[in-house]
Order: C-alpha cells, then sequence, then structure tokens
C-alpha cells in the first residue's frame, strides 16, 4: 500500500485502483474485496489523506452521476417545451380531421369477404390460414 501510494509500484500498473492494490500484494482482487475490507477501507482513507486524491472508481461514480444529471435536465426542458406545444397543435389537428372528413367522398369500401359467402374470406392461393403470433397471418401450403 506504502509502495503504490508513493508512485513506486513494482508489480502493477500504478494505479491508485484495488486492483493495483491486489497485484502489489499479490492477492486475488476478489480477496482484498471480500476477506480484507478493512484493508480496501484502508487504502481508500490513505488515499484521499495522504494523496489528497478521490478514488478511481468514485471518480468515475462522480462524473457519471453528473452526467446524468444533465442528461436529466436536458430531458426535462425537453419535455417542458413539448407540454406547451401539444395544446396549441391540438386545435390544429381536430381542423385537419374536420377538413379531411368534410372532404372525403363516401364511397364502397372494401371488403375482404367473399360477397357469396358471408363470414368466410378469400384464401389467397397457395396460402392456408396460421394462428401462430409469430405469423403473419398465413402459411404456404
Amino acid at each position: 500500500m506504502d509502495r503504490l501510494l508513493a508512485g513506486q509500484a513494482t508489480v502493477s500498473n500504478g494505479s491508485l485502483t484495488v486492483v493495483a492494490l491486489a497485484a502489489e500484494a499479490d492477492v486475488h482482487r476478489v480477496a482484498l474485496l471480500k476477506r480484507h475490507a478493512d484493508l480496501k477501507n484502508e487504502f481508500y482513507e490513505r488515499l484521499r489523506n495522504e494523496a489528497q486524491q478521490v478514488p478511481e472508481p468514485e471518480r468515475r461514480l462522480r462524473e457519471a452521476v453528473s452526467k446524468l444529471k444533465k442528461t436529466l435536465a436536458n430531458k426535462e426542458a425537453e419535455l417542458e417545451e413539448l407540454r406547451q406545444v401539444v395544446p396549441r397543435l391540438t386545435p390544429a389537428g381536430a381542423v385537419l380531421t374536420r377538413e379531411e372528413e368534410a372532404s372525403a367522398e363516401p364511397g364502397p369500401t372494401p371488403d375482404k369477404r367473399h360477397p357469396a359467402s358471408p363470414g368466410h374470406y378469400l384464401i389467397p392461393q397457395g396460402l392456408r390460414p396460421c394462428r401462430s403470433p409469430a405469423s403473419n397471418g398465413w402459411l404456404s401450403t
């Protein structure tokens, strides 16, 4: 721990992390985190006090939190803008719908059923109906 904090690492890459501490101590990382949690806590405490540095995982988490806060603020601003736009667009959509309905000429609606047999659909040649949710409703024969 002393070598690592002094910047004189011999085995690890010298980064001030628990992984480097475990490598310097020739201990598996999981063993350091689980069985020797007191050493891990002491390392981070000494890192804060002696080296006047924030531990790498804590620094990364702080950066991620900062980035997420900015993203959240942007999304909230975008949501507020959309809430302002919706009430203005709703009447316009209603007017367009009425105009479309008024201009549409009522004509014969296309019927997929065979006129001679009500309730039965025409089945395209070479296909048969399928009730599988993964299919489009037809199987090749």
